[in-house]
């Protein structure tokens, strides 16, 4: 729940614990002791589960993580139901609330914009079309044994028993959980795919982007993807004119689906390089309409989405460059073991508690009846496990980032919308929204043939349009244009049926197979296997991604009533999964994804404009290299140690830079002594390092002065006011006065969103521009950049680089004393953990009972090590590696991981956050798989029994 809409009802709630925790009566110690014990589970002895057909096992290492046995898959989820729910109710609870629109329910008024919101996507509905029309029985009836698993574990579990938070709920709301469902299960994939949703903010952000800046700027500030420099995932390869299927090259075929075979050979010509500006900067070149004219038309309206998208995911965290993954494998004829290695650590948003839930689901037989035998990480609320490895293959993921959505500007008139020159009725649909302690809300939900009118949640939006880039042809503007939402995750697919396929495949054929599958959200499937003296590996991009308009390439909004644009206009919808880009055992002998590009500009089909830049990405492949060249090889060590690398890149490029700029009028040496902690710096960001905390000041600082003061206050961190030139490039006119008017203005992001957030785009923007010394951006006044005849002087590089550092000094002794002696980078970069509801916001003592930390860690943004931070907002951390692990092909009881948190979701559990200063500390874990191994590390054995 968004802490900026905390609801009055949790205000009193949060009044209710204090007053129950810190009174000095009986009965309020009474509570707080008996509460936070009461829901700890049951670990131990024996229970009856009803519904079971055999008996089951619970096997809980020392870590509290649970590995389930059992003779039936039926029986296997509902076990996993009811152990997920002992151990993170909770959660699940408030999760399934978010992806069904129904926060108000729990949490008051202060969530019914956000539920009205949630209800116009229609997560939920689009769920249950899946869940009745598109997964397979096998599927539904694995949900229903997991539903079944946790509603046995409610019928014994109530109030307090459940978890202390619905002690604090009762307090002044009669809220009791309903039954769990199928539903609730699938749901949860919407909520991710939104979280991973791709470029929809880098959309809004160029829109926004013109209010101040012309489009040759914006265009620098958004560089071409850096291929020279940074390799894609997969080398060129074509797709086959003939059979339309993708073909790597010099990838072995051996083992592989039928469907990469073929005779003929692509040309490759371009991802629509020859239809677009080739900038991304424009919307269609045959519009006859510039960047400029689009800026009264979006850039208000936008900035509301921007702010109503942004609340969305707050229970998942920041969506932006960060939001990535690291993943790895590395070939057996590169390994010390023989067999295959293969690393991935997910990165997302600090939760508490973690977003991944870890156990182990086997079959005690394995058979085509019975045919798991799976451990790995899983989402509390759903069976199966979505990344890990079973007894044959090793998998992982990471973000694909495909331009999955797109926003379409709509003509409507009454109750119909404009396409193709006629009236089509809109869909509408009736939305009651319950709340707690008030009364009902009614909404009416809209739709278009492009999907939901998200601009009804906004007042703002209802002036779209006023100047857009649309063609001469456009319908009358009239009061402004309506916006829409295309999205993939908006329709109805079978994804569920992939984690299954996932966890059962033992081959790189039922391993594509599972892949085929998997719609939303678009990711990186990297893959291992043990078969044969050295094992193989392999990599698929699955997904479902939009065939877009030639000439459109999703960087700006779309005409909605022009049929061009939609999706499919050009016969095929979606990229065909046979054309998707794949590898199996390539002749380099490694893959590496860490959301740089997937394929290079040959590929003929547009898959995004906005990849990652790819600096994570290249470090680990020169990591890779620097083993194995000259016959090295890869250990189980190194793996996990390149995990931990938390080397800078952008120091690299700008510190011999910054070491050559003289520092004048510098009394004492105040900011020398500083900038010589540069001198003998190895670019590590460790967390002890004065070094690496001086030079992110720096980088900080730079970002600040050459970019972030001269964006619109839309972009920019609230509680950043600046005094700057009166540009309003939406007017018809051009102000002939001769003098700049000034106005002060104010950010309106919040610090983890706003811009520039210092990730890997800013890296290029930077070096694009390091070695002209003379380049506007370099200049310290935004009124100087705007007016060049304001008589202001302009800065140069080494200038504003100078006052950087001077910034940085004067920053860091306020935060970390005068004396550079004391300083680390881990005493600026810290990690709290956060319970994502009550304990965002009210009184310390609540916060005291559900939140951990502070950490102080090394890492930084687009290192490997990705503890992220957002440059413009400040320096704590905003994302991380949400798990780790390293999977050992030839010896699976050899395999490590580590969660962010633990085991359990509750607070005073031994297994709350008994694994968070492990991570911190890049330390993994023994992972028993077989079952000798688990055996041996089993501390808790729970016998559920018919």
């Amino acid at each position: 729940m968004p802490p900026k809409t905390k609801s009055r009802r949790v205000r009193l709630i949060v009044i209710g614990v204090v007053l129950l925790l810190v009174a000095g009566i009986a009965f309020g110690s009474y509570w707080s002791v008996a509460t936070v014990r009461a829901s700890l589970p049951q670990t131990t002895g024996t229970l009856q589960l009803k519904g079971l057909s055999g008996p089951v096992q619970v096997k809980r290492d020392g870590s509290g993580v649970p590995q389930i046995y059992a003779d039936t898959p039926q029986d296997l989820f509902r076990a996993q139901g009811y152990v997920q729910a002992q151990d993170r109710f909770y959660e699940m609870d408030v999760r399934r609330h978010l992806t069904a629109g129904r926060l108000s329910e729990m949490f008051g008024s202060g969530q019914v914009e956000t539920d009205a919101f949630l209800r116009t996507l229609g997560w939920r509905r689009v769920a249950q079309t899946e869940y009745d029309d598109k997964l397979s029985q096998t599927t539904k009836d694995y949900l229903q044994a997991y539903s079944d698993g946790v509603n046995a574990y409610l019928a014994g579990h109530k109030g307090a028993d459940l978890s202390v938070e619905y002690a604090a709920l009762q307090l002044t709301n009669d809220y009791t959980p309903e039954k769990w469902t199928p539903v609730d299960s699938v749901a949860w994939l919407k909520a991710m795919a939104w979280d991973l949703r791709g470029n929809m903010q880098d959309e809004i952000d160029r829109a926004l982007l013109t209010s101040r800046l012309n489009a040759k700027q914006i265009a620098s500030l958004y560089p071409t993807y850096p291929y020279k420099q940074h390799k894609p995932i997969v080398d060129t390869g074509t797709v086959n004119t003939v059979t339309g299927a993708y073909e790597p090259p010099n990838s072995t075929t051996s083992g592989a689906s039928g469907d990469t075979s073929g005779t003929g050979t692509g040309t490759g010509t371009g991802t629509n390089a020859d239809t677009g500006t080739g900038t991304g900067t424009g919307t269609d070149a045959g519009t006859g309409t510039t960047v400029d004219e689009a800026a009264g038309s979006l850039q208000s309206q936008l900035a509301s989405l921007s702010g109503t998208l942004d609340q969305i995911p707050a229970l998942l965290g920041p969506n932006g460059n960060g939001i990535g993954s690291n993943s790895w494998v590395v070939a057996g004829d590169h390994t010390t073991t023989g067999k295959p290695l293969l690393a991935n650590d997910p990165h997302l948003a600090p939760q508490m508690p973690s977003l991944w839930y870890q156990m182990g689901l086997h079959c005690t037989t394995v058979s085509e009846a019975c045919p798991f035998d799976v451990a790995g990480y899983t989402f509390s609320g759903m069976p199966g496990v979505v990344i890990g490895h079973n007894q044959s293959i090793a998998w992982g993921m990471t973000n694909l980032g495909a331009d999955v959505t797109d926003l379409y500007l709509e003509k409507l008139s009454d109750d119909s919308y404009l396409y193709n020159g006629k009236q089509v009725p809109l869909g509408t649909r009736q939305e009651t929204i319950k709340v707690a302690g008030g009364a009902d809300r009614t909404i009416t939900v809209r739709t278009t043939n492009n999907g939901p009118v998200v601009s009804d949640r906004s007042s703002e939006l209802l002036k779209v349009g006023d100047r857009a880039p649309v063609p001469n042809s456009a319908p009358d503007r009239g009061d402004g244009y309506a916006i829409s939402l295309r999205w993939t995750a908006l329709d109805a697919s079978n994804t569920m049926d992939a984690v299954f396929k996932l966890d059962t495949a033992t081959d790189w054929n039922q391993f594509r197979a599972a892949a085929r599958d998997f719609a939303v959200p678009s990711q990186n499937l990297i893959y291992a296997d043990n078969k044969g003296a050295k094992g193989h590996i392999g990599y698929q991009a699955p997904g479902r991604i939009p065939v877009r308009a030639k000439g459109y390439d999703g960087t700006y909004p779309a005409p909605g009533w022009d049929p061009k644009y939609h999706w499919g206009a050009n016969g095929e919808k979606w990229i065909p999964f046979d054309a998707m880009p794949w590898e199996y055992d390539p002749p380099r002998g490694y893959i590496v994804t860490a959301n740089q590009a997937v394929v290079d500009e040959r590929y003929p089909y547009l898959l995004t404009k906005d990849w990652g830049y790819g600096t994570r990405s290249q470090r680990i492949n020169d990591l890779i290299q620097s083993k194995i060249k000259d016959g090295g090889l890869v250990s189980m060590d190194d793996m996990q140690k390149m995990q931990s690398d938390n080397s800078s890149e952008i120091a690299k490029l700008l510190v011999p830079v910054l070491l050559k700029i003289d520092i004048k009028n510098d009394k004492d040496d105040y900011v020398r002594n500083a900038q010589k902690l540069l001198e003998t710096w190895d670019y590590n960001q460790d967390a002890d390092s004065a070094a690496a905390a001086y030079f992110n000041a720096v980088w900080r600082n730079t970002l600040k002065l050459a970019f972030g003061n001269k964006l619109p206050k839309e972009l920019r961190p609230k509680g950043q006011c600046l005094t700057v030139p009166a540009i309003d490039r939406s007017g018809p006119v051009d102000d002939l006065s001769g003098k700049s008017k000034l106005v002060r203005e104010c950010g309106q992001r919040d610090a983890d969103q706003a811009q520039p957030d210092g990730g890997d785009r800013w890296f290029e923007v930077v070096r694009s521009i390091i070695d002209e010394p003379d380049n506007p951006w370099w200049t310290t006044s935004p009124t100087a950049f705007f007016d060049k005849d304001s008589g202001k002087p302009r800065t140069t590089r080494d200038e504003l680089l100078a006052q950087a550092m001077k910034d940085a000094r004067y920053e860091l002794t306020a935060k970390l004393g005068k004396n550079i002696d004391t300083w680390s980078w881990g005493r600026l970069h810290q990690l709290t953990l956060r319970n994502q509801t009550l304990g965002t916001g009210g009184p310390a003592v609540v916060r005291w009972l559900l939140n951990r930390g502070p950490w102080n860690l090394g890492g930084g943004e687009a290192a490997v090590d990705a503890t992220g931070w957002n440059a413009a907002g400040g320096y704590e951390v905003v994302w991380v590696p949400s798990m780790r692990m390293v999977v050992s092909l030839d010896d699976f009881d050899k395999s490590r991981w580590i969660n962010l948190t633990g085991a359990s979701g509750h607070a005073y559990s031994a297994h709350y956050s008994d694994q968070t200063t492990k991570w911190a500390k890049g330390e993994l874990l023994p992972w028993a798989f077989t079952q000798r191994s688990v055996d041996a590390s089993t501390e808790d054995t729970l016998a559920l029994t018919p």
